[in-house]
């Protein structure tokens, strides 16, 4: 099911709010906005509500036998890049950043917000489809910028679609081909990064790619690799 309403402060906060109140929220279940007045990112930013653009959240029921949650995002990322790619003359234009950005050309199309909420985990979706918002340290693109704008009911069953699917995966083969396909949709090996950590202390080095658990692996200048399980990542 996929319920629209015309504002809100954030579908993440709606539903988890739903769950908190009891109310039943399925997997597969999808709250979109045309406008959000308070929707957020990693580490609290503000994220941009364009008309045209999607917003919406569904959430995940992780049970016993599934892989660890944190990887979920990079399972999201996954289900983003699978909506996205088909509508790109130039697919190889597309990367993920870790751990669930969508950058476009090297600039950020899309952000993933994941929270918990008791036994579930709630994920937030934004893309810029039709307009990209002017962010203070990075660069910013929507997918107008490069040929008509998709229709956003178009794509959000197109994303809903791909959710299930990357969700299936993630629950039936693991880790491991996860973070292989992953890898294969991410920016190249040795691109350089910085990572701020929650201090906002920049570490920086060269993507080696994704440890055993989907941790980020930094190639420092001294020749070592640093595991990064947490921390803001931009390119350079």
């Amino acid at each position: 099911m996929i319920e629209t309403v015309a504002e809100t402060g954030s579908t993440n906060a709606d539903l988890a709010a739903r769950l908190r109140n009891g109310e039943r929220v399925a997997e597969g279940d999808w709250l979109i906005a045309d406008r959000q007045v308070a929707g957020r990112g990693r580490q609290g930013r503000p994220w941009s509500d364009g008309a045209g653009n999607f917003m919406g959240s569904t959430l995940v029921r992780p049970g016993p036998g599934d892989p660890p949650v944190h990887t979920l995002t990079l399972m999201a990322a996954l289900a983003v890049y699978d909506a996205v790619l088909p509508l790109l003359a130039e697919p190889q234009a597309l990367a993920i950043k870790w751990p669930n950005d969508l950058l476009l050309r090297g600039a950020k199309l899309s952000g993933i917000l994941l929270e918990r909420v008791g036994e579930a985990v709630v994920v937030g979706i934004g893309v810029n489809l039709a307009q990209a918002p002017d962010l203070p340290d990075r660069p910013a693109v929507a997918l107008a910028q490069l040929g008509p704008a998709p229709d956003r009911d178009a794509f959000a069953a197109t994303l809903a679609e791909a959710f299930d699917r990357e969700l299936e995966r993630w629950r039936t083969f693991g880790i491991e081909p996860l973070v292989r396909r992953w890898l294969a949709a991410a920016h190249p090996v040795g691109t350089a990064l910085r990572v701020h950590d929650a201090e906002g202390q920049p570490t920086s080095g060269r993507f080696a790619g994704l440890a055993a658990d989907g941790s980020l692996l930094l190639r420092l200048e001294d020749g070592t690799t640093r595991a990064i399980h947490a921390g803001d990542v931009t390119l350079g």
